[in-house]
């Protein structure tokens, strides 16, 4: 029957279209059926005027006998495509002790000179590499930078004639339910075109430090990695790189490299053959709830500094550790990742502006940054902290200056137990000698300071932004926190090895 070709969700208005239809005698019933036939507007322009700058990355690798070839999409036995997979997936030499083996996958041209554009992935640990265009033609490349941390690689080739080139659009203005279009070699059917729509922005799938996904619904499969997502101007937004599926096939969700993170970096590669990453020089950590509410700030949000990298961009105290940035180089920071990103993407050598909370106020500093090397400087472990820098002493048991109190050898609050760090804590707790404060030498279970993560043999350096010479201090500066009316302790704490970070501990 007709109405089978429709969704059922349809069927009514359909019913009542038709009635009426018959009741005016002005529409033809026929009518509405090729309009419903339609489907949207045609994107066959659009897809002919771009075919001819996607590309086909086809590389080869030799390895030992022993280690897997690229995995091998799934194919009805006896399909005329059984033996293409089996030479493109597997290789052909089997049995050999040097099997090679080759892989496919997508990318497009930028330049028509021969700069092309492909997924690291695509191209890694490649022995060889050919890019193919639609007419046939095929030609050697050379890589001439590869960044894992983006999952970006740029090729060239030496074309005989200028090529199609496609440029980069900004994915910033793309919103979610914008159409794109991808174009890639699937499991090497080469030129093929799938329409969708944006489904999310900003998606972290945990694929690098820099993750800043568009997540879309056009069907995305082994092969299309590297290749373009365009917007409906014919403008690369994305590049697509990854899925998620349990077969292997797309289901749907599909992952882009957007254009504001690529293009940078897609420049770096082209121009320098390496990327060159702006470095703040910090230990960086979120900013929780708790710690959001010990810090008095309205919601949580922003990147927390706990610790300030010795030797790196900031000499002179721009940024201190308990300092919140809320916005850097003009953009707004969320979280770690967007400080993470937006640093990386900033210019190196050159002042610019980062807003910070400090002490409940916001203020404006000047940063510049330096270049961040093969690791991550966000995430160091040796930081300054000289609590005798900030003017303050630390008593030892012995210093009779004080009242019984100050002098108390541990005290008991929150559920956690602090005593003075001397030579035989640090040595049984095995605290670093640039570690100073009080350490825990007891959590009770299920206690306040349990369920904020705090761990026996951690050294609490400050609270409340107040550094902690003596046990005593830790009472006093509760009480007061509470007297206050704080809800949280904000407290800076360090492990054994000196690496610091925050917590918030609730007080109520």
């Amino acid at each position: 029957m007709a109405s089978s070709y429709f969704l059922p969700c349809l069927k009514r208005p359909l019913v009542s279209a038709l009635a009426l239809a018959i009741a005016l005698g002005s529409v033809p019933v026929v009518g509405v059926r090729v309009a419903a036939a339609q489907g949207q507007e045609s994107v066959a322009d659009l897809a002919e005027g771009l075919l001819d700058a996607v590309v086909n990355i086809s590389t080869s690798q030799k390895v030992k006998q022993d280690e897997e070839g690229a995995p091998s999409p799934t194919v009805p036995e006896g399909s005329p495509f059984e033996d293409l997979f089996e030479d493109f997936f597997k290789g052909k030499d089997k049995g050999k002790s040097n099997q090679k083996v080759n892989s496919l996958g997508s990318g497009f041209v930028i330049d028509e000179k021969g700069i092309v554009v492909t997924n690291n992935h695509v191209i890694e640990g490649a022995d060889s590499i050919d890019v193919i265009f639609a007419d046939g033609t095929s030609l050697p490349a050379k890589l001439v930078g590869t960044d894992p941390k983006t999952d970006l690689s740029v090729l060239k080739i030496e074309p005989k004639k200028p090529l199609k080139a496609v440029k980069f659009g900004d994915s910033t203005k793309m919103r979610i339910g914008d159409w794109v279009m991808a174009i890639g070699n699937p499991f090497g059917l080469g030129g093929s075109v799938t329409v969708g729509i944006i489904s999310a922005r900003g998606r972290n799938i945990n694929a690098g430090p820099y993750d800043n996904f568009i997540q879309t619904d056009a069907a995305i499969n082994k092969g299309n990695s590297g290749g373009p997502l365009f917007n409906m101007k014919g403008e690369v937004i994305g590049i697509n790189t990854a899925i998620i599926s349990p077969s292997g096939g797309s289901i749907g969700i599909g992952f882009a490299v957007p254009t504001e993170l690529a293009a940078n970096v897609v420049k770096q590669l082209s121009e320098f053959g390496e990327t060159r990453r702006g470095w703040l020089g910090v230990r960086i950590q979120p900013v929780t709830d708790e710690v959001a509410k010990s810090l008095n700030l309205e919601k949580a949000g922003g990147a927390l500094i706990a610790g300030v990298i010795e030797g790196g961009p900031i000499k002179n105290g721009e940024l201190k550790s308990g300092d919140v940035i809320v916005s850097f180089n003009g953009k707004k920071v969320n979280d770690t990742r967007d400080l993470q990103r937006i640093v990386a993407e900033s210019p190196i050598g050159e002042p610019v502006d980062a807003k910070v909370l400090r002490a409940g106020k916001e203020e404006t500093v000047k940063i510049t940054l330096g270049r961040l090397e093969d690791q991550d400087g966000t995430k160091e472990s040796k930081v300054e902290n000289d609590p005798t820098a900030r003017g303050e002493v630390k008593p030892t048991p012995d210093d009779d200056s004080g009242d019984d109190a100050a002098s108390a050898e541990s005290v008991t609050i929150l559920g956690l137990t602090a005593t003075f760090l001397d030579d035989d804590s640090r040595k049984t707790y095995k605290v670093s000698e640039s570690v100073e404060g009080v350490v825990i030498t007891a959590i009770e279970p299920g206690s306040a300071a349990d369920k904020a993560g705090l761990k026996v043999g951690e050294v609490i350096v400050e609270i409340g932004q107040e550094f902690m010479a003596a046990p005593s201090d830790v009472t006093d500066r509760i009480t007061a926190l509470k007297q206050d009316g704080r809800r949280s302790a904000h407290m800076m704490v360090a492990k054994p090895d000196g690496d610091l970070r925050f917590v918030g501990v609730p007080v109520e």
